[in-house]
């Protein structure tokens, strides 16, 4: 930080303060950029809290909005590109998805619940953010560079959270209100019945094993093919 003294040696708090502001907006993640996605989060964090409750941040892409939020204050190649690596895949399908719905052609039935007029419509707003996402991602990847530890990072961290999600958290249910019920989709694509194509441990065998081999490691893929690698 940048740091103006008087002659006496006493620190000038008003040319310190300005030379933080100045070191901040020459960073590699916009000044405006940090202080906009805070904002928005300002607002998600405790609206999903009241409504949904705490379990919801176990969504994966919940997660990545928090780990972005550190990462872009810290410029932190490696939480950025997990989130990157880890949700790009998903959220895309969830934009397809939702077009797809918008137009009365519904193709997974994972953004059904944009579209139910029971549902406050704020809420639905703010859940938009699956829409802009993916497109800020890869921009903050762009701007700090693909670490390539990421996949690893991630593919760990989803395992645990998939655990915690099919042992411990509610199972598809007929009613479950804005609960969150089948978290991660550990259970099959509805949150209303578990699916019934297999037996329940080899559907969770399956996305324990394809999210992290499958969906992340051809994103991983991609990304590296892409973009430069971060500086360590």
């Amino acid at each position: 930080m940048t740091e103006a003294t008087f002659q006496d040696g006493e620190t000038d708090p008003a040319k310190t303060i300005a030379g933080g502001v100045a070191t901040l907006a020459r960073g590699r993640v916009p000044l405006a950029l940090k202080l906009a996605y805070t904002a928005f989060m300002a607002v998600l964090i405790p609206v999903y809290w009241a409504y949904y409750g705490p379990t919801n941040f176990l969504y994966f892409c919940d997660l990545a909005l928090i780990l972005t939020l550190v990462g872009i204050w810290r410029e932190d190649a490696l939480l950025v590109s997990m989130c990157a690596v880890g949700v790009l895949a998903p959220q895309v399908i969830w934009v397809v998805d939702f077009l797809a719905g918008a137009i009365g052609m519904p193709l997974t039935g994972m953004t059904a619940y944009m579209f139910k007029t029971e549902n406050s419509l704020f809420l639905r707003g703010l859940s938009l953010f699956h829409g802009w996402l993916p497109f800020l991602l890869v921009y903050l990847v762009w701007r700090l560079g693909y670490d390539r530890r990421a996949w690893a990072a991630w593919s760990a961290l989803a395992v645990v959270v998939l655990l915690v999600c099919f042992f411990l958290m509610p199972a598809p249910m007929s009613d479950p209100g804005l609960m969150p019920v089948n978290i991660n989709y550990v259970w099959g694509m509805s949150d209303h019945q578990a699916q019934s194509w297999m037996p329940a441990w080899a559907w969770f065998l399956t996305l324990l094993a394809g999210i992290p081999l499958v969906l992340c490691g051809a994103t991983h893929a991609v990304l590296r093919r892409l973009f430069r690698a971060a500086r360590s």
